[in-house]
């Protein structure tokens, strides 16, 4: 990459040679600071193809001119900005990626940034104190975006670590995806309530957003949007990974169901829904959830509801090919409970998220990181490729359709004028082979460089 700044080259060009010393001084100072946190007031970025609206064909030889970590243009050829256009006071840098596919920023829309799951689980959850937990949250948060990743959504994590995690990336005091972040509302015993510990911890760690009944669930929604969700994560079925053997079928009533959706729709935020079983499937769309997360056993009505409600799924394949993979190894963490229903489910789910891409339900690309790796993200998009989907529409899930489900089509999801200045690029084209996501060596978000 090529990077310039016109207030050093101005300072340079001095012709008195002391003043010119101490200017170069103050370039290699400079030149040695983390500019991977700092934006310029100009960047100017030549991409050798730019796809700027996946599932449009991509152009090469373009220039994306950016000011004040928004889009202001987008040019034909490798432009450079006229001295009239910037004032001394500016900082203008031109990158270099003549020889890279560029485009917008992925986003998933599930994680879980507090964790990954493995043997040492439930001994760091005794042993960790919120802040040890808040500064873990970070450092996934970081591998994240390092993959490509400039938006998320976190559906399931302490509430006041991950709102002040999502703030902090905000304000910039924290290298990190824009984190829309959930707050949980469950039923008691079901799956998003604490399980398989003694009956001391349950009292102690059970979430004041357990509910039973409409009205008491109508409360815990309202109480998590009170203390900062910007969208509420529910449970209609069991999980996998409860530690019990309660089963992947509906678990939260349709009364139930629908008291949170309408309470939260009503407070301006949209509902997620985990669900495995058709019958939680169909009972959340029937109630008006925005998304299905996993949606492992929809069924030709689940496929109806869908097309009519106009939801998303978001499938998580990864999780499902994880949790696979530790179920037949050694993974002496898992239950008996956990291993059944984790072989059964993840091999069933790659086959009923072809048939749901197939009939044309509205898909936006999930992960349920947490699960699998942080920053292995990317591998949904080849479990994806494997089961049908095209190239172009994977894409097209991880950015304009994502964009969409979080209510930010108008400033994310495409490179145009106006739009949040989230740019990765990788040296090979995932429209040819998905496999390029695997690989992001830049990455940008709103105008900041966090990867070069």
């Amino acid at each position: 990459m090529t990077r310039f700044n016109s207030r050093l080259t101005n300072a340079l060009s001095n012709k008195n040679p002391y003043q010119k010393a101490y200017k170069l001084g103050l370039l290699v100072s400079l030149c040695s600071a983390p500019f991977a946190l700092q934006a310029a007031d100009f960047s100017v970025i030549h991409a050798g193809e730019l796809l700027a609206v996946a599932g449009e064909k991509p152009t090469t030889k373009q220039s994306i001119v950016i000011k004040d970590g928004q889009i202001s243009a987008i040019s034909n050829g490798y432009i450079e900005l006229a001295s009239s256009q910037i004032t001394e006071a500016d900082t203008l840098e031109y990158i270099d990626l003549k020889d890279s596919f560029v485009m917008a920023g992925l986003m998933d829309m599930h994680v879980h940034l507090q964790g990954e799951l493995g043997p040492n689980n439930d001994s760091e959850a005794l042993r960790m104190s919120d802040a040890d937990v808040a500064m873990k949250s970070a450092y996934f948060a970081n591998k994240t975006l390092m993959a490509g990743f400039t938006t998320v959504r976190d559906l399931g994590a302490k509430p006041e670590q991950i709102y002040a995690l999502r703030d902090a990336v905000n304000k910039g005091w924290l290298a990190g995806p824009r984190i829309i972040a959930s707050g949980g509302v469950s039923v008691t015993g079901g799956h998003g309530d604490v399980d398989g510990k003694s009956p001391d911890l349950l009292d102690m760690l059970t979430s004041k957003t357990i509910c039973d009944g409409p009205f008491d669930c109508r409360r815990a929604t309202r109480r998590a949007i009170k203390y900062g969700a910007d969208v509420i994560k529910i449970t209609s079925t069991g999980g996998v990974l409860s530690d019990t053997n309660t089963g992947t079928g509906q678990q939260m009533a349709n009364d139930e169901l629908k008291e949170v959706i309408d309470a939260a729709h009503a407070l301006g935020r949209k509902v997620a829904s985990h669900a495995h079983a058709a019958e939680g499937i169909n009972a959340a769309l029937r109630a008006g959830v925005d998304s299905v997360e996993h949606g492992s056993y929809a069924n030709k009505e689940s496929i109806k509801l869908f097309k009519k409600s106009g939801a998303y799924l978001v499938p998580t394949l990864l999780a499902g090919d994880t949790v696979v993979q530790m179920a037949k190894g050694d993974s002496n963490f898992m239950s008996a409970a956990i291993k059944a229903k984790a072989i059964r489910v993840g091999h069933d789910m790659q086959n009923n998220f072809g048939n749901a891409y197939k009939a044309g339900v509205n898909i936006a690309f999930g992960t349920d990181s947490g699960v699998s790796r942080h920053g292995d993200n990317a591998k949904e998009a080849v479990l994806m490729s494997q089961a049908g989907m095209s190239n172009q529409d994977i894409l097209v899930s991880a950015t304009i359709n994502a964009a969409d489900l979080i209510d930010m089509s108008d400033t994310l999801g495409t490179l145009a004028q106006g739009k949040h200045a989230d740019i990765i690029a990788m040296k090979a084209s995932p429209l040819e082979s998905i496999d390029a996501l695997l690989d992001v060596h830049f990455v940008m978000k709103s105008g900041k460089v966090h990867k070069q």
